[in-house]
């Protein structure tokens, strides 16, 4: 239930990521921070519960992460997982595919904004497998 999550920043965490969770594995949460389209700069929180991750993917205009709570990892296709804690900012290049999510046992949180928005495109690819994933926790 949503009254179990913990506040772990100072941003909201918004409603259950219903829209999107078939492009993840556990749960998370969608906060959406900006509403003025002119300015072509969308923001969102997003929350992962322990465990959440989502799948491999890539983002035609890049995209940007900005860690404000908790722990999280991050990993580019042939590369090895980053840990991430708040303060953490991710560059991530248009086209490179990708994942990110919560560690195991903390609760994660980024404010997430993609560039080009108006011709970005998320091309979501297959899940982070168990093994994967096992291998990014240990780092």
């Amino acid at each position: 239930m949503k009254t179990d999550i913990p506040k772990i920043s100072d941003f909201p965490t918004g409603e259950e990521n219903t829209g999107f969770a078939q492009y993840f594995t556990g749960k998370s949460y969608l906060a959406p921070l900006t509403s003025n389209k002119d300015l072509n700069v969308p923001l969102s929180n997003v929350t992962f519960e322990p465990d959440c991750r989502n799948n491999w993917h890539s983002h035609t205009g890049g995209q940007l992460l900005i860690v404000v709570g908790g722990e999280g990892l991050y990993q580019e296709r042939g590369k090895p997982a980053r840990h991430l804690k708040v303060g953490d900012i991710v560059e991530i290049a248009p086209n490179v595919e990708h994942w990110h999510g919560a560690t195991a046992n903390s609760w994660f949180s980024h404010l997430a904004t993609t560039g080009n928005p108006q011709n970005n495109q998320n091309n979501w690819l297959e899940a982070v497998s168990d093994e994967e994933y096992a291998e990014a926790n240990k780092k």
